[in-house]
């Protein structure tokens, strides 16, 4: 899996119906975050704080679908865990990956891993911790790899969003630990010829590859 190229597609069971994944996706964004087990304590709590994001990302028309290798009825009571100890439901369709077909398209398990969920342990599918954003266009824009003992950070998922979206409508970058609303980069792809164009009220030239202005609105 890389950067670029186009997500795979795939149909699979979840907590709301069987799927089409490019279908369902639309003209929207993905994220795509996978869990080796149901009932582990570090995903349990990534569940509940994306279920309390579910505003944020909508807001961006971002869709998020979960996975476990486990199937789609044990999903169900762990949410009612996540809940409880939580204090929010998740809304999004988790898919149940039970025969590891996704997880091994993803390149989260390998080929040899077998065809059942039945007898793994979390340990076993250690490597199905990763990040997926997809975008409107079906390219994987992020993949990011957690260990099962490091929680994820999806605010800083979100930003990462926001930092796509603005950088996919505006020929620009964002810096090192870069927040909405702060300044940005003009592409190194615009000369300067362009950038007068586009900035007709200049930028400062901290470098002539490091050209910054004020966030495009």
């Amino acid at each position: 899996m890389r950067i670029g190229q186009i997500a795979p597609d795939f149909e699979a069971l979840t907590t709301q119906g069987t799927i089409r994944f490019h279908e369902w996706l639309g003209d929207s964004w993905g994220i795509i975050f996978s869990h080796p087990k149901d009932f582990t304590p570090v995903c349990t709590t990534e569940l509940g704080y994306v279920a309390k994001l579910e505003p944020e990302f909508a807001t961006r028309n971002v869709k998020v679908i979960g996975l476990s290798v486990d199937p789609v009825d044990r999903h169900s009571l762990w949410a009612a865990d996540i809940a409880r100890t939580q204090g929010a439901t998740p809304h999004f369709p988790m898919i149940g990956d039970t025969e590891l077909v996704v997880s091994k398209l993803y390149d989260m398990l390998p080929e040899g891993a077998g065809d059942s969920a039945e007898g793994r342990t979390a340990a076993d599918n250690q490597t199905v911790r990763t990040v997926y954003v997809i975008g409107p266009d079906k390219k994987i824009k992020l993949i990011l790899a957690y260990p099962m003992t490091t929680g994820r950070n999806f605010d800083e998922i979100l930003r990462v969003v926001d930092s796509l979206q603005l950088t996919a409508s505006h020929k620009v970058a964002t810096p090192a630990n870069w927040e909405p609303g702060e300044d940005v980069i003009i592409a190194g792809s615009v000369s300067n010829d362009d950038a007068k164009k586009i900035y007709p009220d200049g930028w400062q030239e901290i470098t002539p590859y490091l050209r910054v202005v004020p966030q495009p609105k």
